[in-house]
């Protein structure tokens, strides 16, 4: 069995929450994939489940005690189970899987050749950019999310020589690969027991990457569809305060146009931003709960207050002036504009 001292190239970390009917499947992809290698870190982090989780996990440990390593905390949520296994993690990279997806094997292995070279010849990346696969499990259909028109491909780059991304191309945690010491540094606010801190974590690292390179390979393998899934429509609707949340926290990380100096990073961010502000005033509309209006109106003001230009590029651009239009009708056709882009973009 390999040493655990053996310098470990990326770790990948593994939130658990009463994962025990999918994580042999998700830790099964990266032992295979990269051909079990050594200098590969596994941490599965048992967020006080409830179920098998916690044996399963050391179980794997127990069978692979170079590769894989189990942690187990109270539970804290998805974020604070991050964050766990960023702590604990030995690799000059991280990646997070989530338990119920897994990772493509040739994909893997080519990220692998790639980032052992970056370490063989002393080149630092920040941050290793790859594409991601929806996969519709239930529907038998899959959407592969890349990122060739935006990024050069081949070659370390900076936010300079980006392009523009789509509507469907943020950068999402399943395409981000960050190295760790950046990844520390960000001090990444993750809330507990909160939902969606996976926008907070593909947004406030960023401008500390001054390097990237991006891999045209479909490496990860995002599950969607399940019902109670974080991202499906209902339970959106339900956990609207969350959403709420993690907007504020992100709008409070930077003001953008003072603190991000590459411009094509700054609008990206921009964008994104503008994205979940969009996201709050939709499903506003789609919410019953009483209050949620006033959570809308509160969160603009307050996106005023605190950065009067980041306001108007949010509010007054197209995505902004179509998802807060007054009037019943003006919501109805908000509704219908979301409907569509979920059905040509399949995002939930």
């Amino acid at each position: 069995m390999p040493s655990s001292a053996t310098h470990k190239v990326v770790t990948f970390g593994i939130p658990s929450y009463n994962a025990a009917a999918d994580m042999d499947h998700c830790i099964t992809s990266i032992l295979e994939g990269s051909g079990y290698a050594p200098d590969i870190e596994i941490i599965i982090v048992d967020d006080g489940s409830q179920d098998e989780t916690p044996a399963k996990a050391d179980e794997w440990e127990a069978r692979y005690p170079g590769i894989i390593r189990a942690v187990h905390q109270e539970n804290g949520g998805h974020g604070i189970a991050v964050l766990s296994g960023l702590r604990e993690a030995t690799g000059t990279y991280y990646k997070v899987v989530d338990s119920d997806d897994w990772l493509d094997a040739s994909a893997l292995s080519t990220m692998l050749t790639i980032l052992r070279g970056f370490e063989e010849r002393g080149t630092r990346v920040d941050l290793f950019i790859s594409n991601y696969v929806y996969e519709k499990v239930h529907e038998g259909t899959h959407q592969a999310i890349g990122y060739r028109t935006a990024l050069p491909r081949k070659k370390v780059f900076t936010w300079n020589e980006v392009g523009r991304f789509r509507p469907d191309q943020n950068l999402l945690m399943h395409s981000l690969c960050y190295r760790t010491d950046v990844l520390r540094a960000a001090n990444l606010p993750l809330p507990a027991h909160t939902f969606y801190v996976d926008n907070i974590y593909a947004y406030v690292p960023l401008p500390r990457c001054q390097t990237l390179y991006y891999a045209d390979i479909d490496l990860y393998r995002y599950f969607i569809g399940r019902e109670g899934q974080s991202v499906n429509e209902a339970t959106m609707v339900k956990r609207l305060d969350q959403q709420f949340r993690i907007t504020r926290i992100m709008m409070e990380a930077y003001h953008l146009y003072d603190d991000v100096e590459p411009a094509r990073l700054r609008s990206y961010m921009m964008h994104y931003f503008t994205m979940m502000m969009t996201i709050c005033s939709v499903f506003t509309k789609l919410s019953d709960n009483p209050d949620a209006k006033t959570w809308l109106r509160d969160l603009w003001h307050d996106l005023k207050a605190y950065d009067e230009r980041m306001y108007r590029h949010a509010r007054y651009g197209v995505l902004g002036v179509g998802t807060n239009l007054p009037t019943k009708a003006g919501e109805k056709f908000t509704v219908g504009a979301y409907h569509l882009a979920s059905k040509i973009f399949k995002f939930n």
